[in-house]
């Protein structure tokens, strides 16, 4: 795995050879941090595969996502077009856009070590992605303990109850009054829906609470082209898409 300056070095490197460039001013030969941040928010390239204290850790697949998606601009396509082209490719498809040499896909190490100094032991190493694991995956087993074996206290023979006098019934103005029941547990509000974000020409994005398929996308950008004259013409887009 690679830190973000790692895997931007092993972009560059990539497209050093076989890249004719941006097709114009506006669009980077070579992605930057934030460029690589925003393309993990819209879902041009996946999140970090893991996380070493603060420092987010990327792979294999991240390289041929990026550099697919340099190749591709350089043909003059649009983020929106190259997003339903590589949302959920496969790896053989990336490797195929991407042409990545070999030798910039060997990681080099076995898994990264903790940070330096950091609060993390070496046992701990990465943590793993939940978010990615298969659903019914068994989750890592808890070590069990063994219940420590307590000795039966020895029960004293007991004494023959002495007669106590009877005592009278209590009034009710003795009695203390009793509190309300409380409920046995309070009503947990249900979480809202993830968003999926929609990129759009000009900086827009749209967020759903689905996920939309490729056919969604292209009627979405459609029906979307009205507003985005407006946003336009009033100065409310930018051209973040383009980075």
């Amino acid at each position: 795995m690679w830190t973000l300056d790692e895997l931007l070095d092993r972009v560059s490197a990539a497209l050093t050879a076989e890249y004719s460039g941006a097709p114009n001013g506006r669009v980077r030969d070579v992605p930057d941090r934030r460029a690589v941040r925003w393309y993990a928010t819209t879902g041009l390239v996946d999140r970090p595969s893991a996380m070493r204290g603060r420092t987010a850790l990327y792979e294999k697949r991240h390289l041929l996502q990026l550099v697919a998606v340099k190749r591709l601009q350089s043909e003059g396509r649009t983020l929106a077009d190259i997003q339903l082209e590589l949302t959920g490719a496969t790896e053989a498809t990336l490797t195929a856009i991407a042409r990545v040499p070999a030798h910039l896909l060997d990681s080099g190490d076995a898994a990264p070590a903790p940070d330096v100094g950091g609060s993390a032991s070496a046992a701990e190493g990465v943590r793993p992605r939940f978010w990615a694991a298969p659903a019914g995956a068994p989750t890592l087993a808890q070590p069990t303990l063994a219940q420590p074996t307590l000795a039966q206290p020895t029960l004293a023979q007991p004494t023959p109850a002495q007669p106590t006098p009877a005592q009278p019934a209590p009034s009710a103005a003795d009695t203390p009054a009793r509190a309300p029941a409380l409920p046995s547990s309070a009503a947990v509000p249900a979480l809202p829906p993830l968003l999926t974000g929609v990129p759009l020409p000009g900086g827009a994005v749209l967020l759903l609470p689905a996920t939309p398929t490729e056919a969604d996308r292209a009627d979405i950008a459609a029906a979307a082209q009205p507003l985005l004259d407006l946003l336009a013409a009033r100065g409310l887009l930018t051209e973040r898409d383009q980075s």
